[in-house]
């Protein structure tokens, strides 16, 4: 019955985030032009909250925990794994009070309506993995912008969406960065569990009846610790939340 529902309501679910891109790409144009950040932050707000409840229509619980953990007033880093698309929404949701900025690959920053845009002007960086001195640049610039306004960054420090579930290695080296120009930032590891299982049938159809879970662990103040070490404490925390502790790290 699962598998029927699937195929049936696929099609739908992909209608509606289509259309949410389509509608919300305008919209995210004139409130910039005409009120500016402020309140094309809420477009963005309401358009993430659509595509990810949107799920609801395939039968997807949603959970967040530990959501009063996050600080208040001082600037952010957010570490997650990585899954899917759809992990940039569930941390626009979760963390919205702290503005969350993110390092993008570059290829994201046209071609995919609202998405492209939000990249481009809400503070995020755009990154060219094939210009590292460049790459580092911007993420220092990032690390400036949220101590400089107490906003948050988002980092998935192991470059790239997992195929398999399970968590790969964590990279020390963006996180370095972040600390460098945002000496004031605390670290907020942040797990994502469920979205592989979501599409592990390539997208087509989604899975119904998922149950997609977002914990936001204990902070960690970064100062005086080594990078490398603090990257392990962050896999390491994920790992362990996800039920992974015992896996090795993929290559």
């Amino acid at each position: 019955m699962k598998t029927i529902l699937s195929y049936i309501l696929t099609p739908v679910y992909m209608l509606i985030f289509g259309l949410l891109l389509l509608v919300f790409h305008p919209i995210q144009m004139v409130t910039r032009w005409i009120w500016g950040y402020p309140v094309r932050k809420k477009a963005v707000d309401i358009l993430n909250f659509g595509l990810l409840y949107s799920l609801w229509i395939l039968g997807t619980r949603i959970t967040y925990k530990g959501l009063e953990k996050i600080p208040r007033n001082r600037p952010l880093i957010i570490v997650a794994n990585h899954q899917s698309t759809l992990d940039i929404p569930a941390v626009i949701i979760g963390f919205r009070k702290n503005h969350p900025k993110f390092i993008s690959k570059i290829e994201l920053g046209k071609g995919i309506p609202s998405i492209s845009y939000n990249l481009r002007y809400g503070g995020s960086v755009l990154i060219d993995r094939k210009n590292k001195s460049q790459s580092v640049k911007d993420i220092l610039m990032l690390g400036k912008h949220i101590e400089k306004n107490n906003y948050s960054a988002c980092i998935f420090p192991e470059g790239t969406r997992t195929k398999t579930g399970l968590v790969g290695s964590f990279q020390p080296a963006g996180i370095a960065s972040l600390i460098r120009t945002s000496p004031s930032a605390i670290i907020i590891p942040f797990a994502i569990d469920g979205h592989f299982q979501l599409s592990q049938n390539k997208k087509f159809p989604m899975t119904f009846g998922s149950h997609l879970k977002y914990t936001v662990l204990d902070p960690i103040e970064p100062k005086g610790m080594d990078s490398a070490e603090l990257a392990q404490m962050i896999e390491d925390g994920i790992r362990k939340e996800l039920g992974q502790e015992k896996v090795d790290n993929l290559s």
